[in-house]
């Protein structure tokens, strides 16, 4: 039963979750993967390796569908994700069902396991779950990795291998068919009788029957001389079964009817024709055109690897010098508006210089600084004191420690000192507070 998609990403979330090296890259990964293809689906299982270790893995498992001879089969895979995916390509295996058996080939050994150059070539920053199922289905549908059982059919009951009809007369189609014989002396015609039988026929058809009837209807011999007819083409991927007696080639009306016949029993008897031939060609070119697409592709998706790495690469060198230029072009301009202040405050400089210069008088100290308002006079003055205070207050400390004053004339000089710094301070902060300054 296959399971909803919306439960994909749960299952595959519990799986890798405390298992996995690279949680999102193997999610997304998977859930793509499950997205294109609804016959697969994600669960946990244990996996034992060749050491004998087992290690619980995530599992895509299902089938995926492979066209062969222009029929969709659904070939049962299972894909089996290891643990620092993607740094390490998967493991992929065939698991035929009841009725399959597992046709070895270069790329699918006895026990399932598959092998591509596609997994032997992993790229971890190329190479994804679509491209490898999208390759396993290229090759299975040129060599399939599984076959159906063969069902053995019983045998039929026994009939004369030979209609019984008159010298003469001849049997037309539809009648009684020839049954496979069940022993080798009903097989073979008598010594003496003039037929030289065929050579072992493959049991089964290269090509599919189109008719019902197992066996051709064979005409009665007359009495012109005979001539066996060309044998079965020998065909090596077939088991062989019990051969049956040739028919002889009748005179020039008997050959007549047995060509109108000819196409009508073509696939029973294993005769190649013409549409075997034009098969045989199709199926040739066919492999032959998916061989080239295979490679063309591998190729393609090689270039456009090194393509898409190239462009990242470059992607991200443009990011870097569009960076350095705007940080270029932000220090530049914040070194011209330096430039221009520094050009300004030396015109101001130039022209105080110059002012103080020309200047006859001297210069009172108390008169170079001004305030534009009484509160900001009241405040400088009382900063002015608040300082004046505190250095008086350090020269008494000094002169209590070289003994110039005594104790008592130290306290009382500070206790008064320090009440007018209190109030001197006080005053600051109202002013500020008055004229909103920070502090």
């Amino acid at each position: 039963m296959t399971m909803a998609p919306q439960n994909h990403e749960q299952v595959i979330s519990m799986a890798i979750t405390n298992r996995y090296q690279n949680v999102d890259k193997t999610k997304r990964d998977a859930l793509t993967t499950l997205k294109h293809y609804r016959g697969l689906s994600p669960k946990l299982d244990k996996f034992v390796f060749r050491s004998g270790t087992s290690r619980y893995l995530l599992c895509l498992e299902g089938t995926i569908p492979v066209t062969y001879k222009g029929a969709t089969y659904n070939i049962p895979v299972c894909v089996w994700l290891l643990d620092n995916h993607p740094l390490s390509s998967p493991m992929v295996y065939v698991k035929p069902t009841a009725d399959m058996l597992i046709k070895a080939s270069r790329h699918v050994d006895q026990s399932g396991k598959v092998y591509l150059p596609y997994l032997h070539e992993w790229n971890p920053s190329s190479s994804d779950l679509m491209g490898l199922i999208q390759i396993m289905i290229m090759t299975f549908g040129e060599m399939p990795p599984v076959y159906s059982k063969p069902k053995t059919a019983s045998p039929a009951p026994y009939q004369t291998p030979y209609p019984t009809n008159p010298p003469g007369h001849m049997p037309m189609p539809g009648g009684t068919p020839y049954p496979p014989p069940t022993s080798t002396a009903a097989a073979y015609p008598l010594a003496g009788s003039g037929y030289t039988p065929y050579p072992p026929a493959p049991s089964q058809a290269p090509y599919p029957a189109t008719q019902n009837t197992p066996y051709p209807l064979y005409p009665p011999p007359s009495s012109s001389a005979y001539q066996p007819p060309p044998p079965y083409p020998p065909t090596s991927s077939f088991s062989s079964s019990t051969p049956y007696p040739p028919y002889p080639v009748a005179s020039s009306a008997s050959t007549t009817v047995a060509n109108s016949d000819n196409t009508t029993n073509t696939a029973t008897t294993g005769t190649i024709t013409e549409e075997h031939i034009r098969a045989s060609l199709i199926s040739a070119v066919n492999d032959r055109v998916r061989a080239r697409l295979r490679d063309a592709y591998g190729g393609a998706q090689a270039e456009a690897s090194v393509l898409r790495q190239q462009q990242a690469d470059l992607n991200t060198g443009k990011a870097k010098l569009e960076s350095l230029i705007n940080k270029l072009e932000h220090e530049q301009a914040e070194l011209d508006k330096s430039i221009r202040l520094m050009r300004e405050r030396e015109g101001d400089m130039k022209s105080v210089l110059s002012r103080l210069s020309s200047a006859t008088d001297p210069l009172d100290v108390d008169d170079a600084v001004t305030t534009t308002a009484p509160l900001y006079k009241q405040l400088l003055n009382a900063y002015a004191e608040d300082q004046a205070t505190q250095d008086a207050i350090y020269y008494l400390g000094e002169a209590l420690r070289r003994d110039v004053i005594d104790l008592d004339t130290f306290l009382k000089h500070v206790r008064s000192l320090s009440r007018k710094q209190f109030q001197l301070r006080a005053i600051m902060n109202k002013c500020r507070t008055k004229a909103n300054f920070a502090g």
